[in-house]
């Protein structure tokens, strides 16, 4: 993946998540790390979304059916 910021759209795609869940995993001060370089501007930087999914990682336990 190329390093650099994208938008809450290339997120939103990355994801899964829409843009406007997104904007709730913000104000709740979940989800990926951001930055706000104006007040009407959020990024985020690829590599940071990326590791934010891989941190979410999770061995699959499959329940004993007999």
């Amino acid at each position: 993946m190329e390093e650099g910021f994208v938008s809450p759209a290339a997120v939103s795609e990355m994801t899964g998540l829409s843009v406007g869940a997104l904007a709730q995993m913000r104000y709740t001060g979940i989800g990926p790390r951001y930055y706000k370089p104006t007040p009407n501007k959020v990024l985020y930087k690829a590599s940071e979304v990326v590791d934010w999914i891989e941190a979410s990682a999770r061995d699959r336990k499959s329940p004993s059916y007999a």
